[in-house]
């Protein structure tokens, strides 16, 4: 059997259900996500503006005065920005969050949480996760006390240079402290009870320590 066509008038609209069709499609959340604000009506207005004032043909003889006009509309779009926007702070420095990386360990644990940690490990003689979490405490410390930072990706030799810059009496130790670090994260080496008290110690003497004014 051969369906008929449905006759064209009963697929167009009349006006007043055309309207309601345009009215239920522009409620949709979509439209009004794109709808400009009218802070950028205003913005699009001023930028309009100022480019048709430096597309409009000018006599030869306004060459000079129209120079000077066009650096006084520049200057003041800019005050206008910054009282609008304020002053830009690109100078403005942005801490790192300490707790999202450190030497491999995501988390954010402080220095008194990777002591303990460390002491437990140590108890159950895990010399390996012992040592680690130790190093990791002595650098979160540092941390905490604003001597220096231990921002995602920094390594632990790093981490021991600058340490060491802060605390040069204990600049061998801190070396020490990331060979034995390296050696069983990395190099996959069994940790040892004396590495980890080297460690500790080293974590202990610091900690006692005071930085002087203008090191760290």
């Amino acid at each position: 059997m051969t369906r008929v066509p449905a006759p064209l008038s009963a697929l167009t609209p009349d006006a007043d259900e055309a309207r309601r069709w345009a009215e239920q499609e522009l409620a949709d959340p979509v439209y009004e996500a794109a709808r400009p604000t009218p802070f950028d009506r205003v913005a699009q207005a001023i930028g309009d503006a100022i480019a048709q004032f430096f597309t409009q043909p000018v006599p030869s003889s306004w060459g000079p005065a129209f120079a000077v006009v066009a650096t006084v509309v520049v200057l003041a779009v800019v005050l206008v920005a910054f009282l609008i926007w304020g002053r830009p702070r690109a100078g403005a420095r942005i801490r790192p969050e300490s707790g999202t990386d450190l030497f491999g360990d995501v988390g954010h644990r402080s220095a008194a949480e990777l002591r303990a940690d460390a002491a437990r490990y140590a108890a159950d003689e895990d010399w390996t996760e012992a040592i680690g979490a130790s190093v990791r405490a002595l650098a979160r410390g540092l941390d905490e006390r604003g001597i220096l930072e231990t921002p995602p990706g920094t390594t632990v030799q790093s981490f021991a240079r600058q340490a060491a810059a802060s605390f040069p009496e204990h600049a061998a130790e801190f070396a020490s402290a990331a060979s034995d670090f390296d050696d069983v994260r990395y190099l996959r080496r069994p940790g040892t009870r004396i590495a980890y008290e080297r460690v500790r110690s080293l974590d202990e003497a610091v900690a006692r320590t005071r930085v002087p004014a203008g090191r760290g």
